[in-house]
């Protein structure tokens, strides 16, 4: 029973003790997906920063080559960017679908990784 204890206490959050017995409790961490509300803040404010884009048509529904007059290399670019701001990488299959910011947001507020 002990070597189970030990093998879990990386992943235990907290341990209670009750009559010589031991209980682990588990929490799930909803935190890991960011709030939308944040993920759609911090991608207009990096598509704006690019040197490339009008900052004043950059919206939630902005499309990267319609609205903003990016090609595929600009896309690169703010792809790179993007997965710099939230520590996540982009696979190149989501990345190919990926062509307005709020398909980047849809995406980014999803990844359980992001930061």
């Amino acid at each position: 029973m002990n070597r189970l204890i030990n093998s879990l206490r990386p992943v235990a959050r907290n341990a209670l003790r009750t009559n010589g017995s031991t209980h682990l409790r588990f929490f799930s961490t909803p935190e890991t997906f960011l709030a939308r509300d944040d993920v759609v803040e911090r991608v207009v404010g990096v598509v704006k920063t690019f040197d490339k884009v009008d900052a004043t048509k950059v919206t939630e529904k902005s499309h990267f080559a319609d609205d903003l007059g990016l090609d595929s290399l600009d896309f690169v670019e703010v792809q790179m960017a993007l997965e710099t701001e939230f520590a996540i990488e982009i696979p190149d299959q989501e990345a190919d679908n990926i062509v307005s910011c709020g398909q980047a947001i849809d995406f980014i507020s999803s990844h359980p990784q992001a930061k």
